[in-house]
Order: C-alpha cells, then structure tokens, then sequence
C-alpha cells in the first residue's frame, strides 16, 4: 500500500449555488473511496497564499449539500498578481512553498473562469492542480454546464414572472437585468423560460428603434406593455463598435507602454457603458410614451439553495475529481459533457470563454415564438 495521498481543495471567484456540492462530491469520494486526507483553503487563493486551512472531515462535509455559498469563503485574487499591503505581488513561489509545507499531493481550484486561469498558472509552476467549473454565466469552454447555472435560471426565471404581473397591471414596460457581462446564456434562458417579450444579449448588439417597434406594434394590438430581460452587459450597436475598437487596440499595441494605455482606454469605454438598462429604459420611455423601470435581480441570482440539476452536477464532477487524483491525473478542468465528466486540458479552458452562438437552437426557438432581440 502506498502513502495516503492529502489533497487540498479551494474555492474562488464569485459565490455561486453547488459549491458546497462539489466540495462534499470530491471530499466524500477522497475520503471514503480512496482514502484520501482532505484540507480545505479559506478564502480562495488569498487563504492559500497566506495558508490558511482546515482539515475537511466527516463531520465538516456532513449536512453542505443543500447549503448555498461556499464553506470554505472565497476571494477574486490572482496567483500572479495579488494585492499584499497595497500592492500586486507575484504569490506563485509562496503558494508552492505552502504547498510543500503541506505535504500536499494535489490540489483542487473551484472556480470560473478566472478560478481557471490561476489553475493553469499553478500548473504551468509545476503544481498538480485540477479544476472544477462553476459559474452561473455558463460561460466556461468545454463544459456543457457549471454548477450554478440551473439555480441562478430558476431564480432569474421566477423574477420575470413575477415582473409579469405589475407590468401587465401598470401598462409598463419592465426591464430585468440579469447577470452576464460577456456571455448571456442566463438572460436568454430565463428570458425564453419567463415568457420575456424582448431579450437583449452581449452577443446580439440591440437598436433602441427596433426595441421601441416591437413594443410599439405590442400596444397596437391590445398589449399596451412589456418584459425585457437584459444581460447586464448587453449594448446597442455603436457602443458594440466602440468596445470592438478599443478591444482591437489593446490586441494591436507592440510594447509595453502602448498596451497599457490600450487597456486604459478600454476601461473607459466598458464604464462609459455601464448602466446600460436604464439607458435603455429612459429611451424606451421617451420613444414610446410608455413608463419604463428597471428590476435589477443581483446578487440574489446567485444566492440561496442549489436546485436538484446543481446538486448532481456538483456530486458527479467532484466524485470525479476524486478518481483523477487517486489515477494521478492533473492538469484538467473536469467538464460536464453529454451527462458524463470528462477531463479536458486546462490549457484549452483557461482565457476561453464560452458565449451564446447566434444560430443557437435557444435563440432560434426564442424567434419562433415571437421573442424579439433588438436587432
């Protein structure tokens, strides 16, 4: 018999519903079937920079399924650059060292995919690291779904019902923004689920005009209101072209110095089009003769409860993180693919993201029924 092996697991980036399901999916699958010693990282990568952890025992792992958040807290720091007394610093030699200190023989990143490019960092450094993919954008390469997403669909979903009634009673239009900054499978899927009448995406850049048409022809035929479910960074076309430029220019700038002020420049540009839904609605308003308000769901997408769909997901790709480690395989993001978890190299998820295709089936479906999209 070899050496019992002593894995350490992390979790970070945004909090999300399933978290603690995949923490106890691995755990439970560690210790129960391979015999493994657990410890978990407070507070993401600042607990692991600053090693600070607990030992994950039965008693620790018992009763989290259900629990939304994360037991072990979470953080948004950077491997490479995380900020120490004001300042970024490079943790990468620290973490390794804790690591070592640790006796560790891997260790296992939740996260998106900000949780995935620190993974590939560490594993470029020589670390054994997995990942296991959460997020409730949806947005992940190779996944077919995280743990989080079918939460965060059922709650914005419910919101739009909700919506539907004062909207109706009021002669409104209502606007729900929902989370989404590049990627907007969960405002099309809560848009298509909740019946929205328009749904404005990141990936689909929207005109006023054709939003105020569609409402427009609504009131014309007798339906004097409106839901709108936008992605929080959905825009209109010339702000699309300007976000497209500035992209471009950071991509085109050869030094150091250019590509700084490129990055600049694009931080202006994003926050110049932040706001974005009551820009919309204040259009919408004047363009229509119609009230307009803005329902801003937050925080409360993410909270709470994981449904049924996240528990499984986060039982199957954390039991299965388990059987990589015990096999001695690292380097992966255990992805959810046509209902099984395969590991697929982190090299090709890290700085992927994953947004809606135009054609896709969701949008094609959302057409059909009359669903219009601002273009």
């Amino acid at each position: 018999m070899g050496a019992k092996k002593r894995v350490g697991i992390l979790t970070a980036g945004g909090d999300s519903p399933g978290l603690n399901a995949a923490i106890r999916g691995f755990g439970k699958a560690a210790r129960g079937t391979h015999d493994m010693e657990i410890i978990g990282f407070r507070d993401g990568i600042r607990g692991l920079a600053e090693n600070r952890w607990q030992t994950l025992d039965s008693d620790a792992l018992s009763g989290i399924l259900t629990v939304g958040g994360t037991i072990l807290g979470t953080s948004r720091d950077k491997v490479h650059k995380m900020m120490v007394d004001g300042e970024p610093r490079d943790m990468i030699p620290t973490i390794t060292e804790n690591f070592e200190k640790n006796k560790l023989d891997a260790l296992v990143c939740i996260g998106g995919g900000g949780t995935a490019k620190n993974a590939n960092r560490l594993r470029q450094a020589g670390l054994p690291v997995l990942h296991l993919p959460k997020t409730i954008d949806n947005d992940i390469a190779h996944t077919d779904t995280s743990f989080g997403f079918s939460t965060a669909l059922g709650i914005a979903t419910d919101a739009i019902d909700r919506l539907h009634s004062t909207a109706h009673s009021h002669h409104r239009v209502i606007i729900a923004e929902i989370m989404g900054h590049k990627a907007g499978w969960l405002a099309l899927g809560s848009g298509i689920a909740g019946g929205a009448d328009i749904i404005l995406i990141p990936e689909i850049p929207y005109s006023i005009d054709s939003i105020a048409d569609s409402i427009k022809k609504r009131a014309e035929s007798g339906r004097s209101f409106s839901v709108i479910a936008i992605a929080e960074g959905a825009r209109d076309v010339e702000d699309t072209k300007d976000l497209d430029a500035a992209v471009a220019l950071v991509k085109s700038a050869d030094n150091a110095t250019a590509k700084a002020a490129a990055k600049q420049h694009k931080a202006s540009v994003e926050a110049s089009h932040r706001d974005n839904a009551f820009k919309v609605a204040s259009s919408l308003e004047e363009a229509t003769g119609l009230e307009s308000r803005v329902t801003i769901l937050g925080y409360v997408q993410r909270g709470g409860t994981p449904d049924a769909n996240d528990r499984l997901l986060g039982t199957l790709l954390g039991s299965a993180g388990a059987d990589l480690v015990a096999r001695g395989e690292y380097g992966f993001t255990v992805a959810s693919q046509a209902g099984e978890a395969v590991p697929v190299p982190l090299e090709d998820v890290a700085g992927n993201l994953k947004t809606v295709p135009v054609d896709h089936p969701w949008i094609a479906a959302a057409r059909h029924v009359g669903t219009g999209f601002g273009d």
